[in-house]
């Protein structure tokens, strides 16, 4: 049973409004591809962003004792939602419908809490599989959410959510070193960043010199990697809108990486952006290649 069997009209809609009204203040690239979704998984789209935002707003405030103390509310929260426990707060409800609706395993949501919890004890990592730890705590599981309101019947696509999810946690990393260095945060791996030479002092000062230069391709070549694995993952979804809107956000993230490029990897004194135009240019070439009307075999074999 869906929480909207027993819960009035009039709270769904209020909650399922205010998620879109976070997601539209705080994540303008996902708001700008989810116009492309069907109106009943855009707004479990964005019920689920708003929970996972106010989430990452709680751990961005500081590292205190009550910082992990409002996590564990958070947590306990999410559970008393799949448990199905009553609740007077709209935008819980709306998060409860949908993930009952769309069967989502709380196994994600666990994941994703922990990862927020990295975030208040480790302020480095020595090497990229301890990161990639992290960035599949905190947006490989997030691709295995939104997978399951696109709706897919193939396993693989699983890993190609991940796989996505993981590329646009790096092309965050890249765009936010000066952001989160002034937080107490490197996220580059320290190993790499001694391969290159790249010192914290560098980072502190904003140096872009030809060994960040080299450092910032290596990331950026790695970043592109996991966006080119991840493609094979849009044909798995079953739902054409859906599918389009995977290929905007695949493409207008790595759009942030020609964007470091084009500013000489200096993301010190200017933050790399996807301009509104460049967003509709991008969107239109996605419409020209096609590469989103593909659909699973099986759903072409007439079911």
């Amino acid at each position: 049973m869906t929480v909207s069997e027993g819960t009035p009209d009039s709270q769904l809609a209020s909650g399922f409004a205010l998620a879109r009204a976070v997601t539209r203040e705080h994540g303008r690239t996902f708001y700008f591809a989810s116009h492309l979704l069907p109106p009943d998984k855009r707004a479990a789209a964005y019920a689920v962003y708003a929970l996972c935002r106010i989430s990452d707003d709680t751990v961005d405030r500081n590292n205190s004792m009550a910082v992990r103390e409002e996590l564990a509310k958070v947590r306990a929260t999410i559970h008393a939602a799949y448990e199905g426990a009553a609740t007077a707060d709209d935008l819980l409800l709306a998060f409860q419908d949908t993930i009952h609706r769309y069967a989502i395993p709380q196994r994600c949501f666990d994941e994703l809490i922990e990862g927020m919890y990295m975030d208040l004890s480790i302020n480095s990592y020595e090497t990229f599989d301890e990161l990639y730890q992290y960035c599949y705590r905190v947006a490989g599981v997030v691709g295995l959410i939104m997978l399951k309101i696109f709706g897919s019947n193939d396993p693989a696509a699983e890993d190609r959510a991940v796989e996505l999810g993981i590329a646009m946690q790096l092309t965050n990393i890249l765009r936010d070193i000066r952001e989160d260095y002034d937080r107490g945060r490197v996220y580059l791996p320290r190993e790499e960043l001694r391969r290159f030479g790249v010192s914290d002092d560098g980072l502190r000062n904003g140096i872009v010199d030809d060994k960040f230069k080299s450092l910032m391709a290596f990331q950026i070549s790695r970043a592109r990697d996991y966006y080119q694995q991840s493609s094979a993952g849009i044909s798995m979804i079953a739902d054409r809108r859906s599918r389009l809107v995977v290929c905007a956000m695949k493409d207008i993230y790595g759009a942030i990486l020609r964007a470091i490029e084009k500013n000489k990897c200096d993301v010190f004194s200017v933050r790399a952006h996807v301009t509104t135009r460049e967003k509709l240019m991008l969107l239109l070439g996605i419409l020209v290649k096609g590469e989103w009307v593909s659909r699973p075999l099986d759903y072409a074999r007439g079911r």
